[in-house]
């Protein structure tokens, strides 16, 4: 596998390859994970989702073609109208290519991103036009092999200042949540 080509939308977009796409979706069945949501994983997602402040919350396990949110969390009334009047459907999986946590996988450290518009690279990604994303703030969840499993992360309609305390809730939230995962027997403590 390669990078996956950016979209033809006049700004820089590159998705970062993920070498270990194969690796990781072995050990997420030997877990039992990243198929199916996981209530323990919507109760973490909710919990992240009030001690940031943010609308949105995530568990995401990418794969080699999209990405599973096993855990999420999404306000009853979504906080983006497009100029229809509708609301965008926030659902479980998306593309690889769309949202920040592939980079944050590849990276396989945290990304604070105030306002994604201020950075090229992130301002042409679909979910700023499409789910009205402009802050985003995540982690990754290594395990003991030092495989990365996915991501922990907020995201808001609005810019928001993560700052250190931003970086550090998330990080602690996610070895937290990937030490549990890694030594699940089939459930979650959530």
């Amino acid at each position: 596998m390669s990078y996956d080509p950016p979209r033809p939308a006049g700004r820089l977009l590159l998705t970062p390859e993920d070498k270990e796409a194969p690796a990781r979706v072995r050990r997420l069945r030997e877990l039992g994970l990243g198929e199916h949501p996981e209530p323990a994983l919507d109760a973490f997602a909710h919990r992240l989702a009030e001690l940031t402040g943010a609308p949105y919350a995530m568990v995401n396990f990418p794969h080699a073609q999209g990405q599973f949110y096993a855990g999420l969390y999404v306000p009853d009334v979504v906080p983006v109208v497009r100029g229809d009047g509708t609301s965008p459907r926030v659902g479980r999986a998306l593309p690889r290519d769309h949202g920040f946590c592939p980079h944050v996988v590849a990276r396989r450290k945290a990304l604070a991103l105030e306002d994604v518009r201020d950075y090229p690279r992130f301002a042409g990604n679909p979910v700023v036009d499409e789910f009205g994303v402009h802050s985003y703030l995540g982690a990754p969840l290594i395990d003991g092999t030092g495989l990365v499993l996915g991501t922990v992360s907020v995201a808001d309609v609005a810019p928001r200042p993560w700052g250190r305390p931003g970086l550090t809730t998330i990080k602690e939230h996610a070895a937290q949540l990937a030490l549990e995962l890694q030594g699940r027997d089939g459930r979650l403590p959530y």
